[in-house]
């Protein structure tokens, strides 16, 4: 027997909680979200700096809607937050890709500083990593001690270029500076993930099976 399958917002045919005049189907979590939790995360957003990112983010999409790159954004966003030292988080396999955003950076003033994935160069196995792992490179990917030497560093703003899947997710917790990504890993689509959602019931069907 199939477990009952629980929906959620990919499930959704309506899109209404875009829209002003708003139905909604049984499942969706605006109908059944409770006050404590809306309550919960609207108070969140007066944490910190929290406001002043939201605010510069609804700015950025709405200024640059459709004419500004990732790049772009990134750098304007970064203005309007004040932020002037941007830590980079990017994989040795993108370190030209880095360099690149690097020098744009400082031809528009900010300050880059870049901590790559190898950082400290420690065999896999040496924390327990099967050493079959090893046979597509020795070195492990260290997120965390990335982390660290861009908190050292007192990043204003960290951007992930191209880490590893799981890698990035600690990256990501043990950032202090808050994060946004330029570049994600995918070895197989030339770093361009999407291409295989837009592929997935044509070329990708029969690998996916959907």
């Amino acid at each position: 027997m199939k477990p009952e399958t629980l929906h959620s917002c990919v499930d959704c045919g309506t899109q209404n909680c875009k829209f002003k005049d708003r139905t909604y189907p049984e499942f969706c979590p605006t109908a059944n979200l409770s006050d404590e939790d809306l309550q919960w995360a609207l108070e969140r957003y007066d944490e910190g700096r929290n406001h002043d990112i939201m605010v510069a983010s609804a700015e950025v999409e709405y200024e640059g809607y459709c004419q500004w790159t990732r790049v772009q954004e990134i750098m304007e966003f970064a203005r309007k937050i004040g932020a002037h030292k941007i830590g980079i988080a990017n994989c040795i396999g993108l370190v030209n890709e880095a360099r690149t955003f690097a020098r744009i950076l400082r031809a528009n003033g900010f300050e880059p500083y870049s901590v790559i994935c190898k950082v400290a160069g420690k065999a896999k196995s040496s924390i327990g990593i099967p050493t079959q792992c090893e046979e597509i490179g020795a070195a492990m990917c260290n997120p965390i001690l990335q982390a660290r030497l861009l908190n050292q560093a007192h990043t204003d703003l960290n951007v992930v270029i191209g880490l590893c899947v799981g890698h990035d997710s600690l990256f990501y917790r043990y950032s202090e500076a808050y994060v946004t990504t330029l570049v994600t890993k995918d070895r197989v689509t030339g770093n361009n993930p999407a291409a295989t959602l837009y592929t997935a019931t044509s070329y990708y069907k029969k690998k996916f099976g959907v």
